[in-house]
Protein backbone atom coordinates (compact mmCIF):
# COMPACT_ATOMS: atom_id res chain seq x y z
CA UNK A 1 0.00 0.00 0.00
CA UNK A 2 1.24 3.47 -0.82
CA UNK A 3 2.46 5.48 2.13
CA UNK A 4 0.11 8.30 3.09
CA UNK A 5 -2.84 6.93 1.15
CA UNK A 6 -6.03 6.34 3.15
CA UNK A 7 -6.61 2.58 3.29
CA UNK A 8 -10.28 3.16 2.45
CA UNK A 9 -9.33 4.59 -0.92
CA UNK A 10 -8.87 2.43 -4.01
CA UNK A 11 -6.50 3.19 -6.90
CA UNK A 12 -8.23 3.85 -10.19
CA UNK A 13 -7.42 0.44 -11.70
CA UNK A 14 -8.88 -1.47 -8.78
CA UNK A 15 -11.94 0.77 -8.64
CA UNK A 16 -12.46 0.38 -12.40
CA UNK A 17 -12.75 -3.38 -11.94
CA UNK A 18 -15.12 -2.88 -9.01
CA UNK A 19 -17.33 -0.45 -10.92
CA UNK A 20 -17.25 -2.38 -14.20
CA UNK A 21 -15.75 0.58 -16.05
CA UNK A 22 -12.45 1.16 -17.82
CA UNK A 23 -9.77 3.50 -16.52
CA UNK A 24 -10.30 5.63 -19.64
CA UNK A 25 -14.02 5.90 -18.88
CA UNK A 26 -13.35 6.91 -15.28
CA UNK A 27 -11.00 9.66 -16.40
CA UNK A 28 -13.59 10.87 -18.91
CA UNK A 29 -16.38 10.87 -16.31
CA UNK A 30 -14.11 12.79 -13.96
CA UNK A 31 -13.57 15.45 -16.65
CA UNK A 32 -17.36 15.67 -17.16
CA UNK A 33 -18.03 15.91 -13.44
CA UNK A 34 -20.12 12.73 -13.37
CA UNK A 35 -17.87 10.77 -11.04
CA UNK A 36 -15.15 12.70 -9.24
CA UNK A 37 -12.36 10.81 -7.48
CA UNK A 38 -12.39 10.95 -3.70
CA UNK A 39 -8.79 12.10 -3.83
CA UNK A 40 -6.23 13.12 -6.46
CA UNK A 41 -2.58 12.99 -5.49
CA UNK A 42 -1.20 16.51 -5.94
CA UNK A 43 2.22 15.22 -6.97
CA UNK A 44 1.49 12.19 -9.14
CA UNK A 45 -2.03 13.06 -10.30
CA UNK A 46 -3.18 9.53 -9.40
CA UNK A 47 -6.90 9.21 -8.76
CA UNK A 48 -8.35 7.33 -5.80
CA UNK A 49 -11.95 6.33 -5.12
CA UNK A 50 -14.01 5.06 -2.23
CA UNK A 51 -15.71 1.68 -2.48
CA UNK A 52 -19.03 3.42 -1.78
CA UNK A 53 -18.68 5.18 -5.15
CA UNK A 54 -19.02 1.85 -6.94
CA UNK A 55 -22.81 2.23 -6.91
CA UNK A 56 -22.51 5.47 -8.90
CA UNK A 57 -20.07 3.86 -11.33
CA UNK A 58 -22.37 0.88 -11.87
CA UNK A 59 -25.36 3.22 -12.29
CA UNK A 60 -23.52 5.13 -15.02
CA UNK A 61 -22.66 1.84 -16.75
CA UNK A 62 -26.30 0.72 -16.54
CA UNK A 63 -27.67 3.98 -17.96
CA UNK A 64 -25.13 4.01 -20.80
CA UNK A 65 -26.11 0.42 -21.68
CA UNK A 66 -29.66 1.76 -22.08
CA UNK A 67 -28.43 4.41 -24.57
CA UNK A 68 -28.92 7.25 -22.12
CA UNK A 69 -26.75 10.22 -23.21
CA UNK A 70 -24.10 11.34 -20.76
CA UNK A 71 -25.77 14.73 -20.27
CA UNK A 72 -28.94 12.97 -19.15
CA UNK A 73 -26.94 10.56 -16.97
CA UNK A 74 -25.78 13.58 -15.01
CA UNK A 75 -29.37 14.72 -14.50
CA UNK A 76 -30.42 11.26 -13.31
CA UNK A 77 -27.54 11.08 -10.83
CA UNK A 78 -28.55 14.51 -9.54
CA UNK A 79 -32.09 13.28 -8.97
CA UNK A 80 -33.63 15.24 -11.85
CA UNK A 81 -37.30 14.32 -12.06
CA UNK A 82 -38.39 13.14 -15.48
CA UNK A 83 -34.86 13.23 -16.90
CA UNK A 84 -35.42 9.95 -18.73
CA UNK A 85 -38.70 10.92 -20.42
CA UNK A 86 -36.94 12.52 -23.36
CA UNK A 87 -34.71 9.46 -23.80
CA UNK A 88 -37.77 7.22 -23.83
CA UNK A 89 -39.43 9.39 -26.48
CA UNK A 90 -36.28 9.35 -28.62
CA UNK A 91 -36.06 5.56 -28.38
CA UNK A 92 -39.73 5.20 -29.32
CA UNK A 93 -39.19 7.47 -32.34
CA UNK A 94 -36.14 5.43 -33.38
CA UNK A 95 -38.11 2.21 -32.96
CA UNK A 96 -40.90 3.60 -35.15
CA UNK A 97 -38.34 4.63 -37.78
CA UNK A 98 -36.82 1.15 -37.72
CA UNK A 99 -40.26 -0.40 -38.17
CA UNK A 100 -40.90 1.83 -41.19
CA UNK A 101 -37.53 0.85 -42.63
CA UNK A 102 -38.34 -2.81 -42.05
CA UNK A 103 -41.68 -2.42 -43.82
CA UNK A 104 -39.94 -0.87 -46.84
CA UNK A 105 -37.34 -3.62 -46.84
CA UNK A 106 -40.04 -6.29 -46.75
CA UNK A 107 -41.76 -4.61 -49.70
CA UNK A 108 -38.51 -4.70 -51.69
CA UNK A 109 -37.99 -8.35 -50.72
CA UNK A 110 -41.51 -9.22 -51.87
CA UNK A 111 -41.67 -7.08 -55.02
CA UNK A 112 -38.04 -6.48 -55.96
CA UNK A 113 -36.33 -3.13 -56.46
CA UNK A 114 -38.85 -0.37 -57.22
CA UNK A 115 -40.01 -0.19 -60.82
CA UNK A 116 -43.24 1.62 -61.56
CA UNK A 117 -44.73 3.01 -64.77
CA UNK A 118 -43.51 6.57 -65.35
CA UNK A 119 -45.25 8.99 -67.68
CA UNK A 120 -44.50 12.55 -68.75
CA UNK A 121 -47.21 15.07 -67.93
CA UNK A 122 -47.72 18.78 -68.45
CA UNK A 123 -48.63 20.74 -65.34
CA UNK A 124 -49.99 24.32 -65.35
CA UNK A 125 -48.77 26.99 -62.96
CA UNK A 126 -51.03 27.31 -59.92
CA UNK A 127 -51.63 29.84 -57.17
CA UNK A 128 -50.96 28.16 -53.85
CA UNK A 129 -50.92 28.89 -50.12
CA UNK A 130 -47.58 27.89 -48.58
CA UNK A 131 -46.47 26.47 -45.23
CA UNK A 132 -42.87 25.62 -44.33
CA UNK A 133 -41.29 23.43 -41.68
CA UNK A 134 -37.64 22.73 -40.95
CA UNK A 135 -36.66 19.04 -40.86
CA UNK A 136 -33.74 17.81 -38.78
CA UNK A 137 -32.54 15.15 -41.21
CA UNK A 138 -34.19 12.58 -43.48
CA UNK A 139 -35.74 10.72 -40.55
CA UNK A 140 -37.64 13.90 -39.63
CA UNK A 141 -39.29 14.36 -43.05
CA UNK A 142 -42.62 12.77 -42.09
CA UNK A 143 -43.06 14.93 -39.01
CA UNK A 144 -42.06 18.11 -40.84
CA UNK A 145 -44.43 17.42 -43.75
CA UNK A 146 -47.34 16.64 -41.41
CA UNK A 147 -46.70 19.82 -39.43
CA UNK A 148 -46.63 21.98 -42.58
CA UNK A 149 -49.73 20.35 -44.10
CA UNK A 150 -51.70 20.75 -40.88
CA UNK A 151 -51.34 24.53 -41.12
CA UNK A 152 -52.98 24.70 -44.54
CA UNK A 153 -56.59 24.79 -43.49
CA UNK A 154 -58.87 25.49 -46.42
CA UNK A 155 -62.57 26.04 -47.00
CA UNK A 156 -65.07 23.27 -46.45
CA UNK A 157 -64.90 20.54 -49.06
CA UNK A 158 -62.02 18.84 -50.92
CA UNK A 159 -58.67 20.61 -51.18
CA UNK A 160 -55.58 19.70 -53.17
CA UNK A 161 -52.44 19.45 -51.06
CA UNK A 162 -48.91 19.03 -52.38
CA UNK A 163 -45.67 18.34 -50.52
CA UNK A 164 -42.41 19.79 -51.85
CA UNK A 165 -39.17 18.08 -50.84
CA UNK A 166 -35.51 18.71 -51.75
CA UNK A 167 -33.94 16.15 -54.06
CA UNK A 168 -30.90 15.92 -51.78
CA UNK A 169 -31.71 15.69 -48.09
CA UNK A 170 -29.03 17.18 -45.85
CA UNK A 171 -28.75 17.30 -42.07
CA UNK A 172 -31.18 20.22 -41.87
CA UNK A 173 -33.48 21.30 -44.69
CA UNK A 174 -36.85 22.91 -45.30
CA UNK A 175 -40.00 21.06 -46.29
CA UNK A 176 -42.82 22.96 -47.97
CA UNK A 177 -46.49 22.11 -48.21
CA UNK A 178 -48.88 23.98 -50.51
CA UNK A 179 -52.64 24.11 -50.99
CA UNK A 180 -53.93 24.85 -54.48
CA UNK A 181 -56.17 27.92 -54.38
CA UNK A 182 -59.34 28.51 -56.33
CA UNK A 183 -60.00 31.66 -58.36
CA UNK A 184 -59.95 34.68 -56.08
CA UNK A 185 -59.29 32.55 -52.97
CA UNK A 186 -56.91 33.88 -50.36
CA UNK A 187 -54.34 31.97 -48.37
CA UNK A 188 -56.21 32.17 -45.09
CA UNK A 189 -53.22 33.76 -43.38
CA UNK A 190 -50.63 31.65 -45.21
CA UNK A 191 -48.29 33.22 -47.79
CA UNK A 192 -49.47 32.94 -51.39
CA UNK A 193 -47.24 32.34 -54.41
CA UNK A 194 -47.33 30.79 -57.87
CA UNK A 195 -46.19 27.16 -58.08
CA UNK A 196 -44.46 26.83 -61.48
CA UNK A 197 -45.81 24.49 -64.13
CA UNK A 198 -43.88 22.51 -66.71
CA UNK A 199 -43.11 18.99 -67.89
CA UNK A 200 -42.88 16.37 -65.15
CA UNK A 201 -41.95 12.71 -64.84
CA UNK A 202 -44.86 11.28 -62.88
CA UNK A 203 -45.58 7.95 -61.19
CA UNK A 204 -48.40 6.78 -58.95
CA UNK A 205 -47.54 5.58 -55.47
CA UNK A 206 -50.06 3.33 -53.73
CA UNK A 207 -49.37 2.63 -50.09
CA UNK A 208 -48.14 4.29 -46.89
CA UNK A 209 -46.48 7.67 -47.06
CA UNK A 210 -43.41 6.31 -45.27
CA UNK A 211 -42.72 4.04 -48.26
CA UNK A 212 -42.82 6.93 -50.72
CA UNK A 213 -39.05 6.82 -51.08
CA UNK A 214 -39.40 3.58 -53.08
CA UNK A 215 -41.48 5.29 -55.76
CA UNK A 216 -39.23 8.38 -55.69
CA UNK A 217 -36.29 6.04 -56.33
CA UNK A 218 -38.08 4.52 -59.34
CA UNK A 219 -38.78 7.95 -60.87
CA UNK A 220 -35.21 9.14 -60.27
CA UNK A 221 -33.92 5.93 -61.90
CA UNK A 222 -36.19 6.56 -64.91
CA UNK A 223 -34.81 10.10 -65.18
CA UNK A 224 -31.22 8.87 -64.85
CA UNK A 225 -31.63 6.28 -67.61
CA UNK A 226 -32.84 9.00 -69.97
CA UNK A 227 -30.20 11.53 -68.90
CA UNK A 228 -32.92 13.87 -67.76
CA UNK A 229 -31.68 16.68 -65.55
CA UNK A 230 -33.76 16.65 -62.37
CA UNK A 231 -35.13 20.02 -61.35
CA UNK A 232 -36.23 19.96 -57.71
CA UNK A 233 -38.11 19.96 -55.58
CA UNK A 234 -39.81 16.57 -55.70
CA UNK A 235 -43.58 16.96 -55.57
CA UNK A 236 -45.98 14.65 -53.78
CA UNK A 237 -49.57 15.30 -54.85
CA UNK A 238 -51.88 13.77 -52.26
CA UNK A 239 -54.87 12.23 -54.03
CA UNK A 240 -56.40 10.32 -51.12
CA UNK A 241 -57.71 11.67 -47.83
CA UNK A 242 -55.72 9.87 -45.09
CA UNK A 243 -58.56 10.50 -42.65
CA UNK A 244 -60.82 8.07 -44.52
CA UNK A 245 -58.30 5.91 -46.44
CA UNK A 246 -56.25 3.05 -45.00
CA UNK A 247 -52.46 3.48 -45.33
CA UNK A 248 -52.17 0.56 -47.77
CA UNK A 249 -54.60 2.24 -50.19
CA UNK A 250 -53.36 5.83 -50.10
CA UNK A 251 -52.77 7.20 -53.61
CA UNK A 252 -50.08 9.82 -54.19
CA UNK A 253 -48.64 11.19 -57.42
CA UNK A 254 -44.85 11.55 -57.30
CA UNK A 255 -43.66 14.22 -59.73
CA UNK A 256 -40.18 15.39 -60.70
CA UNK A 257 -39.81 18.46 -62.89
CA UNK A 258 -37.97 17.95 -66.17
CA UNK A 259 -38.50 21.40 -67.62
CA UNK A 260 -40.24 24.47 -66.19
CA UNK A 261 -42.67 26.33 -68.39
Amino acid sequence: MLVGVDEELLPIGQFARLGRLSVKQLRHYDELGLLRPARVDAVTGYRYYRASQARVALSIALLRSLDVPLAVVGEVLSGGAGALEGVREDLEAELARRRRTLASLERVMAQGLPSVPVRVVEEPARRVAVARERAAGPEDVGRAASAALSRLLGPAGPVQLIGLFPVDLGEVFEVEAVRVLGDGEGGGGAPVRVLPGGRFACATHVGPYDQMSLTVHAVLAWCGERRCEVRGPIREVYVSDPAVTSPDHLVTQVMICLEES
